[in-house]
């Protein structure tokens, strides 16, 4: 759903797990530490928190580490100050792409942003650049196992979600920005626990893109997943089947 999903294992597959992983970790952690210091500790009246609690669960982040971070929260005045930052820009190829960071420091983050971009043959652009063609979503996301299409679209009908989607091994429930909050409270309490549930920008149409493109694609989008404040890319790029066989022969 954002827009390189089917690449993950790819990028995946490019580095240590274990680092990757800690990494995830970490921008977890501090989704949920901002969540809980500008809204109520109790997830039940703070959207932002619960979603971040979602993460930390679909991505198996040990409960002492979740625990942890939320006695900080509550405790540490002193906490620095993050504000959230979208950037939009043109990845190699017209590609277009839209990444979401929390940070303490503008002043760092955009020039590396920048450079991310410059060095793979992209452009930085101004907000809303690009992202009049994407939509501005929220994304519930179960495994398909044990669980019918009819099924979860009555619940998700019921919740007043927009529409489901069906991928290769996961159905996705979604809904406005407006309402996701309440559509993944009411699809989680009455079908199952979600494998995912954020909000997404998903593209319009898609670009399809050869080899090379994607290669360089890939490798821009995980300069930006390993900067410390990017908590999120988007990008509306696709391929065939033989490049993505391609670029499996390529990584693994």
């Amino acid at each position: 759903m954002s827009g390189h999903s089917q690449f993950k294992n790819i990028m995946y597959r490019k580095g240590a797990q274990d680092a990757k992983r800690a990494k995830v970790f970490a921008k977890i952690g501090r989704e949920i530490l901002v969540a809980a210091k500008m809204g109520s500790p109790d997830p039940q009246a703070n959207p932002r928190l619960r979603s971040a609690l979602a993460a930390a669960r679909s991505e198996n982040m040990p409960n002492d580490n979740v625990s942890r971070i939320l006695k900080k929260a509550a405790g540490d005045d002193n906490i620095e100050s993050y504000e959230d930052v979208r950037f939009e820009g043109f990845g190699v190829g017209g590609v277009s792409v839209i990444v979401e960071a929390l940070t303490d420091n503008r002043n760092r983050t955009v020039p590396e942003i920048r450079s991310a971009f410059s060095k793979y043959g992209g452009n930085l652009g101004d907000v809303g650049s690009v992202s009049f063609m994407f939509d501005h979503l929220g994304a519930v996301a179960f495994a398909k196992d044990g669980l019918t299409f009819d099924s979860l679209f009555e619940k998700a009908a019921e919740a007043g979600a927009e529409n489901v989607e069906e991928a290769e091994d996961e159905f996705v429930v979604v809904s406005t920005v407006e309402s996701f909050g309440a559509v993944r409270d009411f699809v989680t309490e009455h079908v199952k626990e979600p494998i995912r549930a954020e909000i997404i920008w998903k593209p319009k149409n898609l670009v399809e893109c050869d080899f090379e493109t994607v290669k360089t694609l890939l490798k821009m989008i995980d300069v930006l997943e390993d900067n410390d404040d990017v908590q999120k890319v988007f990008t509306n790029f696709s391929c065939s089947s033989e490049v993505q066989r391609q670029l499996d022969e390529e990584f693994s």
